[in-house]
């Protein structure tokens, strides 16, 4: 900059006499503002300018350890057989840091993207010309997949074959209902729900019935398992470790809870999140043809929760379209967050499943969402998959340390609305049932709560789910609980009372499935403050129009997931 001025202030001298003392001010403030911030960076930022390859030596060493310890898991005998999992995760650390430095990464999904669009686009659209035939075809091969899936294997105790036939006709039912009430038929993006069901049905195949995906999210949830028992050291160090053995709400739940959230933020200040979500995104994206909004928060939502996901692409909520807002909240409402997810199998519930089940969520929310209210605007997401959520430099953390304490901060927070939330809704429903018990008396209906009335409203629907006979009541009651109050509450039920934790193995599976979702009255009410928040209230009325409608579409989704673990479970290992 001082050069600058060298140069042309001979030229500002001649142009106006008065220059030289502007100059001279100008110069002593740029050199101020030089020199403090110079003295604001840490020293950690000092050598990161004086060694600008500081990053790729440091890169260059953490893939270097991983890889040794990789090696010397493949060399030695008594561990080659746990090869898969170390393999993977190697794996990905080498392709997040190659990424870094080289295009190779992003020229790999360049090339996969252009072959997925010439099968699509050049082979499929040549060989069937017309829209109706392409979508015949492509139907016909996912009615043929999923029916191959679900019957060719042979029948176990587990899984009998007239069980399979009830949970595929459940998934039937689900998306012919969803096409009758649909708002504008003409409109659906077959495309989208063709290839939405397809991933549905693929992503069930590979955690249920192989042994690299009975591995994978096995590995996973022995990571989640850990994690809580590291929560219950902290809380043993605040009470004692009896207290911390209790299996009780605020001493399981809310700490791990609370521990994950800043957990998490240590991979939000390294941008491990955001990429990861954004290879999801992109993923579906170019898959399933939808807009960039839409494909950030469908696959944000099991990882990051509806309020966190929506974060991602504030900017653009004033200007979703009503399908893309519908999308928005219908993937919120179809899967729980990772948050929540940790505390769910703090109460011993499987965590392969709850995974499970958030992944099978993805495609099934925009499945149901593109048939329940098709796109008939134009989106400004549309051809690109960009996130908004930009921090003020004042808010970003200045190191991990404290990206760690934010994360604490907010932990806290997630964990006591939770509590709140809990304690005032399971209040409220206490109160409408005693109000409906009052009446009930005088109409010899004694037991006559929300429960009661939702428990047959969802007996058909869990029917279909292909749950044992005399399960399907136990069942449709969870499921009651779940949707009026919470599934935290249909869960403890589950796991801890009876008769429902005497159910058999393929009841409490499916059951499971049925119950991980944020489906539910409350969650309808914090979704409605949350969006209206971000869209600073230019969104409020649509939001209000279409949050039922999203509510059952998530809702749906989540008994979709149900139904098709129905089909394809065949054994008791999970």
């Amino acid at each position: 900059m001082s050069d600058e001025i060298q140069k042309r202030g001979p030229q500002m001298l001649e142009a106006n006499p008065n220059a030289e003392k502007e100059i001279n001010d100008f110069s002593y403030d740029v050199h101020e503002n030089e020199t403090s911030t110079a003295e604001s960076l840490s020293h950690v930022q000092k050598l990161k300018l004086r060694f600008p390859w500081y990053r790729i030596a440091v890169h260059v060493l953490v893939g270097c350890f991983f890889t040794a310890w990789w090696l010397s898991i493949i060399i030695q005998k008594k561990h080659r057989h746990q090869w898969l999992i170390p393999t993977v995760f190697w794996g990905m650390i080498m392709v997040r840091l190659i990424s870094w430095h080289t295009r190779i990464l992003k020229r790999a999904l360049g090339v996969a993207q252009i072959g997925w669009n010439f099968a699509c686009d050049i082979v499929y659209n040549k060989l069937f010309p017309k829209r109706v035939h392409r979508l015949l075809v492509g139907g016909g091969i996912t009615l043929a997949v999923i029916l191959l899936g679900t019957f060719v294997t042979k029948e176990s105790e587990f899984s009998k074959r007239r069980d399979r036939v009830v949970s595929f006709f459940g998934l039937v039912v689900a998306i012919a209902g969803l096409f009758a009430t649909s708002r504008n038929r003409l409109k659906i993006n077959w495309n989208a729900v063709i290839g939405g069901v397809l991933m549905q049905y693929i992503i069930s195949l590979f955690v249920l019935r192989t042994k690299c995906g009975y591995d994978v999210f096995n590995f996973i949830s022995t990571l989640a398992r850990e994690l809580l028992g590291f929560a219950k050291d902290g809380v043993a160090f605040l009470t004692n470790s009896e207290v911390s053995q209790l299996g009780m709400f605020f001493f399981t739940v809310l700490p791990g809870v609370a521990f994950f959230v800043a957990f998490v933020h240590i991979f939000y200040y390294y941008g491990v999140v955001q990429w990861f979500v954004s290879k999801f995104a992109k993923f579906f994206f170019w898959s399933l043809r939808i807009s960039g909004a839409e494909s950030i928060t469908a696959s944000a939502s099991p990882f990051l929760g509806i309020g966190e996901s929506a974060i991602l692409i504030k900017d653009f909520l004033p200007y979703l379209t009503i399908a893309e807002l519908h999308q928005v909240m219908t993937s919120g409402f179809a899967t729980i967050s990772g948050a929540v997810l940790v505390g769910y199998i703090g109460l011993g519930l499987s965590a392969q499943v709850l995974v499970s089940s958030c992944v099978m969520s993805i495609p099934a929310s925009i499945a149901v969402s593109k048939l329940r209210c098709p796109e008939t605007e134009v989106s400004t997401t549309k051809g690109a998959v960009q996130f908004t959520e930009e921090l003020d430099e004042s808010k970003k953390p200045k190191n991990v340390l404290q990206a760690f304490s934010d994360g604490a901060n907010l932990g806290l927070v997630t964990a006591s609305t939770m509590l709140i939330q809990c304690l005032c809704i399971i209040a409220l429903v206490a109160l409408f049932n005693g109000i409906l018990t009052w009446f009930g008396k005088f109409w010899n209906i004694p037991a006559l709560t929300l429960e009661l009335i939702f428990k047959y409203i969802f007996y058909p629907a869990t029917f279909f789910l292909g749950v044992p006979r005399d399960e399907i009541l136990m069942i449709s009651n969870l499921i009651a609980n779940k949707f009026i109050q919470n599934e935290y509450v249909a869960y403890t039920m589950l796991i801890s009372h009876a008769p429902y934790n005497e159910m058999s193995q393929r009841g409490t599976l499916i059951a499971t499935y049925a119950l991980c979702g944020f489906a539910n009255l409350g969650s309808m009410g914090i979704t409605l403050g949350v969006l209206n928040t971000l869209s600073k209230g230019k969104r409020s009325g649509d939001i209000a129009k279409n949050i039922t409608s999203a509510l059952f579409s998530g809702f749906i989704a989540t008994m979709m997931s149900a139904a098709v673990s129905g089909m394809v479970i065949n054994d008791s290992s999970f």
